[in-house]
């Protein structure tokens, strides 16, 4: 298993749109994405910083993708 990229909010944001994900909130820097199915997350955009590995497995296990399907869609963006 090779490491997660590190990226930004923005990025993340655009893979989880390309998912099917939509916004439907938000609370502060804290945007909230459901999917139609019922999955959800929640993405600090906090300006300036990336996301650390540790979250971004995190919200992999929240809308239930592994990490190498994770890769190559950023690699599709």
């Amino acid at each position: 298993m090779s490491r997660l990229p590190v990226i930004d909010a923005k990025k993340f944001e655009k893979l989880l749109f390309s998912l099917g994900f939509v916004s439907v909130r938000q609370k502060g820097s804290h945007v909230f994405y459901r999917h139609a199915d019922g999955r959800y997350t929640t993405l600090p955009h906090h300006k300036g910083n990336d996301l650390s590995r540790p979250l971004t497995r995190q919200i992999l296990r929240e809308i239930n993708i592994t990490p190498e399907e994770f890769i190559e869609g950023l690699n599709k963006l």
